[in-house]
């Protein structure tokens, strides 16, 4: 059989396939495609799992799955920051087990860093993005800097895994060549993208197309990391380096601590602690933040969204007024590779549950062929959530951290989450470091910062490292101070 008569039996199989499953639409244009346009189409096509996408479309597009909570929720309990107290442990103990595990070789580093900067009108990764309040630092080499200066601290090896999306895993690459690795060895960063979903017609559950020759995909979410982590071979490379714990965070968070050893610590040596997956909280704000709730049901650690937790539960107090459904999930997370590899095992069809997202996708009109920029949501874009995983593990602990000191997101490029707070909650907690080391430190009648205050990772990654660095022994309002 020669090529032509080849192709045209390949298309032949592919349309009774696609028309077998009322998605044969998506050929509306093969006439008139190039033939790399085509070949680039049907392989999408035949990656894909008709017989799992049914079922999706008939559990979540179809119909919106209903919320079903658990049964006797209550409030996740969770080691304090201050260790002191009727809460107590032996906080200097955990950190010390941690630091023997980063000393071992035994930790590695992985951010998600899938998406793009298209809110912040930035164009490129996210983690590109200049995020440092004097000079300007994009968020990869913030965690960059911790990494090497934890590699120089313990005098270990620290990989850096980097979850990327089709979108932007060129630009991410690219860009860590542009920098030379920050300093980092190019064989210890190891990037891979994650896996993509269909976009579905809201109305239809038909597949759209982004392009006459291209399905409308969208990243399967950040829960898709954990199927990722195997597939991309990043698994099989923690092994073989002896890589046994896996420090999971966003790449929106500045201040996150990419390495910690006492929730390390925690995470693999506490009594309640099965090892294999915990988590850090700060507490809520206020009854209605957007972030999602750590509790516990049926002995199980798991995370209840905001907009689902019923506002009986969300509003309640103890006796002393507190929120006590407080624990606020921050997407930082401790995994071990034995989790990972006992949920992705072979022979296994690991997924966790998908959530539904009604969005505004470009399409073409298969109809007309024109393109179509729909000014309200005309699809559904499905995704999956890692901390979904939380309630596999067999005992999973939750670690509070400070708001002040860990999270100060970049979402947004206005109002909260956005440039201008995550800025001034950096200065603040470096003011707070330096001031605890004698150095007065300006501040305006709200009590945040007067100036702006950047401490790189390689000086200092809390306020006890500043003891042996040359400080100033003031700062004055409207200083910009680089240490």
């Amino acid at each position: 059989m020669n090529e032509q008569a080849v192709v045209a039996d390949t298309e032949q199989s592919i349309r009774s396939m696609l028309k077998r499953y009322g998605q044969d639409h998506v050929l509306t244009f093969a006439d008139e495609l190039s033939k790399s346009q085509k070949a680039s189409l049907f392989a999408q096509i035949q990656a894909l799992d008709f017989n799992a996408l049914q079922d999706l479309i008939a559990e979540y597009v179809k119909k919106r799955p209903a919320t079903h909570l658990p049964h006797n929720l209550e409030p996740a309990k969770y080691y304090p920051y201050d260790a002191r107290g009727a809460d107590a442990y032996d906080a200097p103990r955990y950190r010390s087990l941690g630091e023997e595990l980063i000393r071992a070789g035994k930790v590695a580093a992985f951010t998600v860093a899938g998406g793009q900067g298209t809110r912040l009108g930035w164009n490129g990764p996210k983690g590109t993005f200049p995020s440092t309040v004097v000079t300007g630092k994009p968020l990869f080499r913030i965690f960059a800097e911790q990494i090497l200066a934890t590699q120089k601290r313990f005098n270990a090896s620290v990989p850096w895994y980097i979850m990327t999306s089709p979108l932007n895993d060129a630009d991410t690459r690219a860009f860590f060549a542009d920098n030379r690795y920050f300093g980092l060895r190019r064989q210890d960063v190891f990037m891979f993208p994650q896996g993509v979903i269909p976009s579905f017609d809201a109305a239809t559950g038909k597949l759209l197309l982004s392009e006459k020759w291209e399905l409308a995909v969208n990243p399967d979410g950040h829960g898709g990391s954990i199927k990722a982590l195997r597939d991309s071979g990043a698994l099989e490379d923690m092994k073989r380096r002896g890589v046994r714990q896996i420090s999971y965070f966003q790449v929106d968070n500045p201040l996150v601590r990419a390495i910690d050893p006492l929730f390390l610590g925690l995470h693999v040596h506490a009594p309640d602690s099965s090892g294999e997956m915990s988590s850090k909280m700060v507490a809520k704000t206020d009854p209605a933040e957007k972030v999602g709730v750590f509790c516990r049901s049926d002995g199980k650690t798991r995370v209840i969204e905001y907009s689902d937790l019923p506002s009986q539960l969300a509003d309640s107090r103890d006796a002393q007024g507190r929120l006590r459904f407080n624990a606020g999930s921050i997407a930082i997370h401790a995994i071990s590779v034995a989790f990972v590899e006992k949920l992705t095992e072979e022979g296994k069809r690991f997924a966790l549950p998908y959530h539904r997202a009604d969005k505004k996708v470009p399409c073409i009109d298969t109809a007309t062929g024109e393109r179509v920029d729909p000014s309200a949501p005309n699809a559904v874009k499905l995704e999956t959530f890692v901390f979904d995983a939380i309630e596999l593990a067999q005992h999973s602990i939750v670690c509070e951290t400070l708001r002040s000191e860990e999270f100060a997101p970049i979402k947004n490029s206005q109002g909260s989450d956005s440039p201008a707070t995550s800025a001034q909650a950096q200065s603040d907690r470096h003011a707070s470091w330096l001031e605890s080391q004698g150095v007065s430190v300006a501040r305006n009648s709200s009590g945040s910062a007067a100036a702006k205050i950047e401490i790189s990772p390689l000086t200092a990654m809390e306020a006890d490292h500043l003891k042996s660095a040359k400080l100033p022994r003031s700062i004055e309002p409207g200083a910009e101070i680089v240490l």
